[in-house]
């Protein structure tokens, strides 16, 4: 039946004049079209189309069999696929290649989300070869098709193991070697323009550039790539990154100029797409990550740079990868921080660059994966890395850095942490030939008063602030025993009078105060179960507990009895410390 209407469609058409076709025309042949490719006559459908008589009449509506074209081959069904491939390459041949690329691009939006890489597998031949023939106004036309491609490619899941990539069970890592096959005519274009001196096209190297740096975004900024130096692997997303790499360099953009342009504030070039257009923060940071950490096209970037300036570079890039809460982006950022900063000779760093608000800014970020990640290893390198760039400071840098950090950071462990890296600075410094203005003497009083405060007084939070406070106690401790009180060369004996006052005290008080409140709870706990016990067995827990403003789940009088006792041991804790402190005060001022 719909042969028949087709072969009624086609004698009655090749009569009319100029193509001037109805509107009713085009609905038939798309109708029976459909009808004869889903009923299996594909093969009666290629005889009709590739009838010379048809010509005109496929060249103006052949591209509506795109779509049932696309689903049976999709299908991969054998007796079909030969005359369906033989269909849609000749409507290659004879169509209107502006009418293909928009049906084609169409069926690739269109994909459902099973079918996704499938589809993009298909159509690129389809595609490139409708691209190729395009002469005016091609570089839109190519710039349209990559960002659909690539607009279908992120929706596809980036495997996240060796094992996924080598299954892809998605399609992600075909559909990228795809795409690299696609694009290549279009770079060779491109490159050709440049070398041999003709007028570039700026308008598709702006295509094939905006194509690199979505890709440098996604799927590369996602991607877990493996770097093992000593038995290099090939992958596909690996080869994936080395090639976007090529391209860049092949379309002329220099990667130096790429990586540092935010300090070299290279001059836009008129005409070209804005700046944040054109080099997406991101993208830039995924760059900085493929060239120093996994050493992609490393053999080619100039070595004339010293490592305090790349790092200087790439911490704009880091803080970017840092400030985002995806795995995958803040362990690039730690790779990228850690690789920065080991190429760094110790204690190098000069305090000016604190003046710098990425040096700022990475810091406060990496305190955020430090006690805010719920990733376990991510929160572990975070504190590696922390450490690691503490040690590349200078003196007067680590000391001014510690400072900033006990006024910025709001966190009792972080804190805690800066107070022990004081605390060895000021060891340090006692040693023989090491002494420092910064860790003894009147520069040191200043960073004290700041390690020995009770923000809230008496009142302060004991538990919440443990770590900074157990910390601070040691160092104290240590202060007294290590400096002889006639060397005096921290100037804490100077200060003790005023120290004792301003901390000791209020937080001998605050103990006090804290013990007294807990061992009232914990006595009253107690008396209430023995009154309530049979009656709390047989119900649901009842009793809560309130931690940081937060209501913790209920707990039974049990659990609530050990939270109690744990607190009272952390306060003998603390108490234990401070007393070993009044005594050694105590012991010193006796006449």
């Amino acid at each position: 039946m719909a042969l028949d209407q087709l072969n009624d469609l086609v004698q009655r058409c090749q009569a009319v004049q100029d193509d001037s076709f109805k509107p009713e025309d085009y609905d038939l042949f798309q109708t029976a079209g459909r009808a004869c490719i889903e009923q299996g006559d594909s093969g009666q459908l290629l005889d009709i189309i590739k009838d010379e008589k048809s010509k005109a009449i496929v060249r103006s509506m052949g591209w509506n069999l795109l779509g049932p074209l696309v689903q049976v081959l999709l299908k991969k069904e054998e007796e079909s696929l030969p005359h369906c491939l033989g269909i849609l390459t000749h409507l290659l041949e004879v169509c209107s290649p502006k009418e293909l690329l928009v049906g084609l691009l169409e069926q690739v939006e269109e994909a459902h989300p099973d079918t996704i890489a499938d589809t993009i597998c298909l159509l690129l031949q389809p595609l490139q070869t409708v691209l190729l023939q395009l002469a005016s106004k091609k570089a839109s036309s190519v710039g349209m098709a990559l960002s659909t491609l690539l607009a279908q490619v992120s929706r596809l899941p980036v495997p996240y193991t060796e094992e996924q990539e080598e299954a892809d069970q998605y399609g992600l890592c075909r559909c990228c070697a795809a795409l690299l096959s696609f694009v290549r005519p279009f770079v060779e274009e491109a490159a050709k323009g440049l070398a041999d001196g003709s007028a570039p096209d700026d308008e598709l190297r702006s295509e094939l550039l905006k194509f690199c740096m979505k890709s440098l975004n996604e799927p590369l900024l996602q991607a877990q790539l493996r770097n093992d130096l000593d038995v290099p692997e090939s992958t596909p997303l690996r080869d994936f990154a080395v090639e976007i790499l090529a391209i860049l360099r092949r379309i002329g953009e220099h990667l130096p100029d790429l990586l540092f342009r935010h300090l070299l504030k290279k001059k836009e070039e008129p005409g070209f797409l804005e700046e944040d257009v054109r080099y997406p923060k991101d993208s830039l940071a995924c760059l900085a990550y493929l060239l120093y950490v996994q050493h992609i096209a490393m053999e080619i970037f100039p070595a004339i740079f010293s490592p305090v300036f790349v790092l200087q570079c790439n911490m704009d890039h880091i803080n970017i990868l840092l400030s985002r809460t995806e795995e995958s982006r803040v362990a690039k950022g730690l790779e990228l921080y850690e690789k920065s900063l080991v190429r760094v000779e110790d204690s190098s760093l000069a305090v000016d660059l604190l003046e710098l608000k990425s040096f700022f800014s990475v810091p406060q970020n990496l305190v955020k994966v430090m006690t805010l990640c719920p990733i376990q290893h991510l929160r572990t390198k975070g504190l590696a890395v922390f450490q690691l760039s503490i040690d590349k400071f200078d003196t007067e840098a680590k000391y001014k850095f510690f400072r900033c950090m006990l006024k910025t950071s709001n966190h009792a462990g972080v804190e805690g942490y800066i107070v022990k890296n004081i605390r060895n600075q000021i060891d340090y410094a006692l040693k023989p030939g090491n002494g420092n203005a910064w860790f003894l003497g009147t520069h040191l009083m200043p960073l004290l008063r700041l390690v020995l405060l009770l923000p809230q007084g008496p009142e302060t939070d004991l538990l919440q602030g443990l770590d900074r406070v157990m910390e601070s106690l040691n160092l104290l401790r240590y202060l007294l025993i290590r400096d002889k009180e006639w060397e005096n060369e921290t100037g804490i004996w100077s200060e003790l009078y005023k120290i004792e006052d301003y901390y000791l005290k209020p937080l001998r008080v605050g103990l006090n105060m804290s013990k007294a409140h807990y061992e009232a709870e914990l006595k009253n706990t107690k008396e209430s179960r023995r009154v309530k016990a049979k009656e709390l067995r047989e119900s649901a827990p009842v009793c809560s507990l309130t931690v940081g403003n937060e209501k913790l789940p209920n707990m039974t009088p049990e659990m609530q009895i050990q939270v109690l006792h744990s607190a009272l041991c952390t306060f003998d804790l603390m108490e234990s410390v401070l007393a070993r402190i009044e005594e050694i005060v105590e012991a010193k001022i006796k006449p």
